[in-house]
């Protein structure tokens, strides 16, 4: 494989406890990466100029941070405390957290909504049940995987969103007519988002109805941590269960366990989709009929270590019947 370097953004280290009024290198691209994902959006109304940045931790930065910290649940300090910059130098999604709709609820057990969707909240315009065709750009593949073993991690993650929404995902060999397009590629490939290398931004997704799916080339990709040992591997299957969830029409969730969180460290595996992954996509095309809550709850309960282990069998159909209540409230 080809040497890898790791570009300087994803080096905060030395921003540590950097706080308001002080002037350290670095804090540049800082603003560079919060204007990249959306956090500068809300501020172009009074006049930050986007286009020229310093190294002093201002005003706005100082906002962003609280803004930043706020949405992903971490302690509100407004300054680059250790836990923000390690989020801030984990390797994520290339879709930007903000700039997208918040789904509300009204429901006094679930009173926060955490999934999130793109502005307009814009979904396939096909009659349901529907089903959407993809296909592999052969011209721009990885040779370190076979054809085979990419392919088996695209089945499973779109047959995971196929078992709760009524949408086929079926596989075609036509580029022009395929709805998806499924590719990897390098740098600058011309969709206005150049991919940065090692274990920067992994991946996009456009929105309904681009249907565009690109991953970085240049990142380690595995689908057995047991046969690539590299310590920056990056599970296929789970970045495309994520990026997947982009092209029916989901944002990013602030939801640190779901499939939609924007981040994903190397040698991670996130495979199963959660309450808020799901409730968000059936809002949009609704459940599939033969998707039940009990069918998960048993799925997770045997692909985890939780305390929910040491349920009787009887405790495990209560609190079944507890969740269907609260997920359909």
């Amino acid at each position: 494989m080809h040497k890898k370097h790791i570009h300087a953004w994803h080096n905060f280290e030395r921003l540590i406890n950097a706080s308001k009024g002080a002037h350290v290198e670095g804090i540049i691209e800082l603003k560079k990466y919060f204007k990249h994902f959306g956090y500068y959006h809300s501020l172009v109304s009074k006049d930050v100029k986007l286009d020229y940045f310093t190294n002093e931790f201002d005003d706005h930065l100082e906002k962003i941070v609280t803004g930043y910290q706020q949405h992903y649940g971490l302690p509100v300090t407004g300054t680059l405390d250790s836990e923000t910059i390690s989020l801030l130098m984990s390797p994520r999604c290339g879709m930007p957290d903000h700039q997208h709709d918040i789904h509300g609820s009204s429901s006094s057990l679930h009173v926060t909504q955490h999934y999130r969707y793109f502005p307009g909240q814009p979904r396939w315009d096909k009659e349901i049940p529907m089903t959407l065709t993809y296909t592999f750009c052969l011209d721009n593949m990885i040779t370190y995987l076979s054809l085979h073993e990419i392919k088996g991690a695209f089945e499973r993650s779109f047959a995971k969103w196929a078992s709760v929404i009524p949408v086929k995902f079926v596989e075609t060999r036509d580029l022009e007519s395929a709805d998806i397009k499924i590719g990897f590629y390098s740098g600058d490939h011309g969709d206005g988002e150049p991919f940065d290398g090692v274990l920067g931004v992994l991946a996009h997704a456009f929105s309904p109805q681009n249907g565009r799916f690109h991953l970085d080339a240049a990142e380690t990709w595995t689908v057995d941590f047991e046969k690539e040992k590299s310590r920056v591997a990056v599970d296929l299957e789970s970045v495309a269960l994520h990026e997947i969830g982009h092209l029916l029409g989901l944002a990013h969730s602030n939801v640190k366990q779901s499939v939609m969180y924007p981040s994903l460290k190397p040698r991670e595996k996130k495979l199963m989709l959660k309450f808020d992954d799901i409730e968000g996509v059936q809002h949009l095309y609704g459940s599939n009929p033969n998707f039940t809550i009990g069918a998960l709850l048993e799925s997770e309960t045997s692909s985890s270590q939780s305390s929910i282990r040491g349920y009787s069998r009887e405790g495990l159909q209560i609190l079944s019947s507890l969740l269907i209540i609260y997920f359909y409230l």
